[in-house]
C-alpha cells in the first residue's frame, strides 16, 4: 500500500495542516467535492459521462469561481449535445443556479455563451428561473434566436432540476434559445402564458 502524503503545517514540520495552508487545502478540497457533486448528479440523471470539461482561457476567466468549467455531454437518447455548467454557483452563495444548454452539433461557441453568462451571474446581476439573457448574437449560425430563457428543465423532470446537498439546494435550470419577439412576449405576460403558448 503506498504511503499517505506527509502534509506539512506553517512552520515547515511535518505534521496535519494548520493555520492559513489548511484552510486553503480545506477550500480546495471542499470546492473539488461541490464540483464533482455536481456533476456527478449530471451524469446520474443523463446516464452518461462527460465527454470534455473546457475552461475557457480568454476574457475575464479570472472573474469566475475557482473551478469553474462547461461540461460537453455526447448525443445519448435524446440526440443532441448537452453543455452544462459546473461551479457557475458556489457552495457559499444564497442561491445556487447551473444552466445546461442543447444544442444538435458540437461547438465550442456554446461553451463561450455558457462562460459568459456565468460571468454575468457572478459579476453583472443574478440570475433565477424565468430571467432572460441577450446572447449578443444568433446562438447558432443565422438562427433567429439571440437571446435565452432560463427555464425549468422540463426534458428531464424534476431529477434533475434539484440537488439537495447538506449545504442547501443546488437549482439546475435549461437556458432556452428565444428570439428577441418572444422576450417581448415573455415581458409582456409572462412566463407562464409562454410556456403555455
Amino acid at each position: 500500500m503506498p504511503a499517505e502524503p506527509r502534509l506539512f503545517g506553517t512552520e515547515g514540520s511535518p505534521g496535519t495542516l494548520s493555520g492559513r495552508a489548511g484552510m486553503m487545502r480545506q477550500g480546495r478540497v471542499a470546492v473539488l467535492d461541490y464540483l464533482g457533486r455536481i456533476g456527478s448528479h449530471y451524469e446520474s440523471v443523463w446516464g452518461a459521462s462527460a465527454a470534455d470539461s473546457i475552461r475557457l482561457e480568454v476574457g475575464p476567466i479570472g472573474d469566475l469561481p475557482r473551478g469553474f468549467s462547461v461540461l460537453e455531454f455526447p448525443p445519448g437518447a435524446r440526440r443532441a449535445w448537452t453543455y452544462a455548467t459546473c461551479g457557475m454557483s458556489q457552495a457559499g452563495d444564497e442561491r445556487r443556479l447551473e444552466l445546461h444548454l442543447l444544442s444538435p452539433s458540437r461547438d465550442v461557441a456554446h461553451v463561450e455563451l455558457l462562460t459568459s453568462i456565468a460571468h454575468y451571474h457572478r459579476t453583472g446581476a443574478p440570475l433565477g428561473l424565468g430571467h432572460t439573457v441577450n446572447f449578443g448574437r444568433p446562438w447558432m449560425g443565422d438562427s433567429k434566436c439571440t437571446h435565452g430563457l432560463i427555464s425549468l428543465p422540463y426534458l428531464d423532470g424534476p431529477q434533475l432540476g434539484v440537488l439537495e446537498l447538506p449545504i442547501g439546494r443546488v437549482e439546475f435550470s435549461w437556458l432556452v434559445p428565444v428570439t428577441p419577439r418572444e422576450v417581448e412576449f415573455l415581458a409582456r405576460n409572462g412566463l407562464e402564458a409562454f410556456e403555455q403558448k
